[in-house]
């Protein structure tokens, strides 16, 4: 039944790709789906690429293993959400800008930024793919008994496939889809789970300490810091932000943002409440030298039910799990293609699917050559961390502060890049998942702000910084007509 689950959720995403593949002619199709996505779906596509791996398995392992200081996690993912339908959303999809380099050099004329932002998109997205893998091989080889590798290079597989079929249109299909085939494969196997707990006469978690948050000072600084990673880091993230120039104009990409914001809210709900069971049924997936906490949502359907019921829902989890894979990745793959494609390569449609190639198989390369077993959602929070620590400073200072120059951005750029990459190098090798360098989000973010400001105060500003500043901030309904505004015909 595992392996059934798995290859139905193939199949489906295959056959979207090859449906997208007959609506796809154009580069803009390829990039941006022509720029006609309506907020629900593209709500939906993006709860479907948002809610990855760490969000499907890592959020219920971790809190098994750390209790409720990790439910700081969904509530920094979801809020984020907020943070980029205030400051962000709108203005960005009215640049008219195809990538997030794009946005770059057009706000502050500079090659040498869009270079640099280019360079920090791939490097986040080769982070963020390189757990979707690892996980992917790690849970294939659970549910069937395949190699290790198995599941990272079937997932690579079908998100090329996909995405050279049909680009950014057809992955808005297969997003928007599995985002409600993960919702009903966490929440229909739940409610079986508490009715068997209720059955067992709702017994308790022993560990009280457990629903205590911890008071140390590592813990609050954590705390603090993991807070400060997740609630900016999205706004940085480059598979979120591509989806957002796929809407029709501003006002369209306000809207999906707070819709965003209900369907993670809603879905976030869930994985807390499979952490807590775990607690209860497979605290010891927890211990011993080798914890495999990511594996708990998948486990407890046999260890509370069991039967052929049992053996019927963790067949639905695991479809949830490799759909989970597969958005995420499929997201990442246009966001760093598209970068690729354009920076790298000669733009348009050939260069796009050449890119896809190289996006994907550089973090599966890595996937297999390196294997890690740090918790999915911890590397997904070091990706949080470094898009924070770069492209947040970058977008909130590039759309609200005219003062930002060209070498203020590029400054900040590579001391936030430097400094949180170096952070992410130093936590994989050490395997430490605590301490300042580990959560470096609450001293990244804030210096990377100054030296922005610091350095954009002793340059000059681009020549076009008002006329850019006007094209981000004025509604899609007027327009400058010889210095006055008027409304604009539709």
């Amino acid at each position: 039944m595992n392996l059934a689950a798995v290859a139905a959720v193939t199949l489906a995403t295959l056959l979207a790709g090859f449906y997208g593949l007959r609506l796809s002619r154009t580069t803009s199709d390829f990039y941006v789906a022509s720029r006609g996505v309506s907020p629900l779906a593209n709500a939906s596509a993006i709860g479907g690429e948002y809610v990855s791996a760490a969000s499907f398995l890592g959020i219920a392992g971790l809190v098994l293993a750390g209790g409720v200081d990790l439910l700081w996690l969904p509530v920094g993912w979801t809020g984020g959400y907020l943070v980029l339908l205030v400051l962000v959303s709108a203005p960005l999809r009215r640049s008219g800008a195809y990538t997030l380099p794009d946005f770059a050099e057009a706000r502050l004329e500079s090659m040498a930024v869009r270079r640099m932002a280019s360079l920090l998109v791939v490097l986040i997205g080769w982070l963020y793919l390189l757990p979707q893998l690892q996980a992917a091989g790690r849970v294939l080889a659970m549910v069937t008994g395949s190699p290790p590798w198995a599941g990272g290079v079937l997932v690579a597989a079908v998100v090329i496939i996909g995405v050279l079929g049909g680009g950014m249109r057809s992955i808005t299909l297969v997003q928007a889809f599995q985002y409600w085939l993960k919702l009903t494969a966490l929440g229909v196997p739940l409610v079986f789970l508490l009715m068997a707990w209720k059955r067992d006469g709702s017994p308790g978690i022993a560990d009280t300490g457990w629903l205590l948050p911890d008071t140390g000072d590592d813990s609050l600084y954590s705390t603090y810091s993991l807070i400060l990673a997740t609630f900016l880091g999205t706004m940085g993230l480059p598979h979120v932000l591509v989806r957002f120039y796929t809407n029709p104009d501003g006002a369209a990409a306000r809207r999906t943002t707070a819709m965003v914001l209900g369907l993670l809210g809603l879905f976030y709900l869930l994985p807390s409440a499979y952490g807590a069971l775990g607690k209860i049924y497979a605290s010891d997936l927890a211990t011993g030298t080798s914890p495999n906490t990511d594996a708990v949502v998948l486990e407890l359907p046999g260890r509370i039910i069991g039967g052929t019921l049992g053996d019927v829902l963790a067949a639905l989890l695991t479809a949830g799990a490799f759909a989970a894979f597969l958005s995420t990745s499929s997201g990442l793959t246009v966001s760093v293609a598209g970068v690729i494609g354009q920076d790298l390569f000669r733009g348009g449609v050939r260069s796009f699917r050449a890119a896809t190639v190289l996006a994907v198989g550089v973090p599966l390369g890595l996937a297999l050559a390196v294997p890690s077993s740090l918790p999915v959602a911890t590397m997904v929070g070091l990706a949080f961390a470094l898009s924070a620590s770069t492209f947040c400073p970058l977008l909130v200072l590039g759309i609200w502060w005219r003062g930002l120059t060209a070498a203020g951005a590029l400054a900040g750029l590579v001391t936030g890049g430097l400094l949180a990459g170096g952070a992410v190098v130093w936590t994989v090798v050490t395997e430490q998942t605590s301490g300042w360098v580990a959560q470096p989000g609450a001293w990244t973010v804030p210096l990377t702000f100054l030296v922005m400001v610091v350095v954009s105060r002793h340059t000059s500003r681009p020549p076009n910084t008002a006329r850019t500043m006007v094209r981000l901030h004025t509604p899609e309904g007027v327009e400058l007509d010889r210095g006055d505004w008027r409304p604009r015909r539709i």
